[in-house]
């Protein structure tokens, strides 16, 4: 019982020892431990104001997803020379690929698929409304092969690529 003692008094004295030899370390010499470096240290300056308009607390995708396609409504006026020519624009960057210069479906990479994509002046698209077809474009088609454009192509030019295709007509 006297060595178990003497034993835990040894192993008490290596251990305050040591505590006291690393206060002094942290406390006297330049180059001290974690407490003593630079480091980020929450809550002692002043938070940075987030801009205005960031966060968005109304609307914004999420709502986009979760409203049936009937239900949206373009925030763009659709008819508007300067909106299709966004809109066309887009289309050319994103979409010929697959959809085809003459809106067709016939490609350079959309001939390899089969089914063909979509004829975008089939009578199927234009009497698609417009909520529809931004659905379409920005979460891809189930089973289909329209891939989902949402973090590809901004919200307001989805937009402009629907007014596009809107304004194409029937074959």
């Amino acid at each position: 019982m006297k060595k178990i003692i003497g034993l835990l008094i040894v192993i008490g004295i290596i251990g305050l020892a040591g505590y006291e030899a690393l206060m002094y370390y942290d406390n006297n010499f330049r180059y001290g431990r974690m407490r003593e470096t630079p480091a980020v240290r929450p809550y002692e300056e002043p938070m940075l104001k987030m801009e205005t308009g960031l966060v968005p607390f109304n609307g914004g995708e999420a709502v986009y997803r979760a409203t049936a396609g009937i239900d949206l409504a373009s925030p763009l006026k659709i008819t508007d020379s300067s909106v299709i020519a966004r809109g066309k624009a887009v289309y050319l960057t994103f979409c010929a690929q697959c959809h085809g210069y003459d809106y067709d479906g016939n490609g350079t990479v959309g001939q390899s698929f089969s089914p063909l994509p979509t004829d975008l002046r089939g009578s199927k698209v234009q009497s698609t409304p417009a909520g529809e077809l931004f659905k379409s474009v920005s979460y891809g088609v189930a089973g289909g092969r329209q891939p989902a454009l949402e973090t590809t192509i901004t919200m307001d030019d989805r937009w402009h690529v629907v007014a596009f295709v809107q304004s194409l007509g029937t074959r």
